[in-house]
């Protein structure tokens, strides 16, 4: 893989050790408001989405709105099994801290939840000024949308861009940004990424991937 200019980090599941909370804390919820969800059904359907397009995923399935307060519910638990369960992706903080490629983030998540999530794993100061959520884009992944806007505000073109995702809306959104990409099979897997440029295991693999 040619050396890239920009790296573009994904956060849950790439960054901060989150997707197992979510996918569980999304299957509760829905479940509890009448779409009977288990935590594999969120994987495959809702991982590396926003939650606009997880309400509207259920509301396609159940004929009828979901209850208002389903993204209030859904933080809320989210952001207390955070406190004290969530911890970086092995392997993820050294690579950022000896990392001299420029990067940042562009995550399906909220602004809210990205800054908690960095910051209780003691990684905010590595992002900080350099962060894009799905809140800034109308169409969120696997749309193009957030890759482009990232790469355009840190001043950098598409093909100049490698993007490190870990799910396969990430993965068709950075390539139709014209992106290449290293797919983390982490909770997903590894044939559910094969459309990446590489696929890798452990982020002590991503020097060699990227060839820094």
């Amino acid at each position: 893989m040619q050396t890239p200019q920009l790296l573009i980090f994904d956060n849950d599941g790439v960054v901060v050790d989150s997707e197992r909370i979510a996918n569980a804390v999304c299957a509760e919820v829905l479940t509890e408001m009448g779409f009977p969800c288990s935590i594999e059904y969120s994987v495959e359907h809702f991982l590396g989405r926003s939650l606009a397009s997880t309400r509207a995923h259920v509301e396609s399935h159940l004929d009828r709105p979901l209850p208002a307060k389903f993204e209030v519910e859904y933080h809320q638990r989210l952001f207390n099994r955070y406190e004290v369960a969530l911890k970086p992706v092995p392997g993820i903080e050294p690579f950022l801290r000896q990392c001299t490629t420029p990067f940042c983030l562009a995550s399906s998540g909220s602004h809210e939840r990205i800054r908690l999530s960095l910051g209780l794993v003691n990684l905010l100061d590595c992002f900080e000024g350099h962060i894009y959520s799905a809140d800034d884009v109308t169409a969120g992944k696997p749309a193009p949308d957030l890759f482009l806007m990232a790469a355009a505000a840190e001043g950098y073109e598409a093909a100049d861009c490698v993007v490190i995702e870990d799910s396969p809306a990430g993965v068709e959104a950075a390539q139709r940004a014209g992106m290449r990409v290293v797919g983390f099979a982490g909770l997903t897997p590894a044939d559910r990424l094969d459309a990446a440029d590489q696929i890798i295991h452990s982020m002590n693999h991503l020097p060699a991937a990227l060839r820094l």
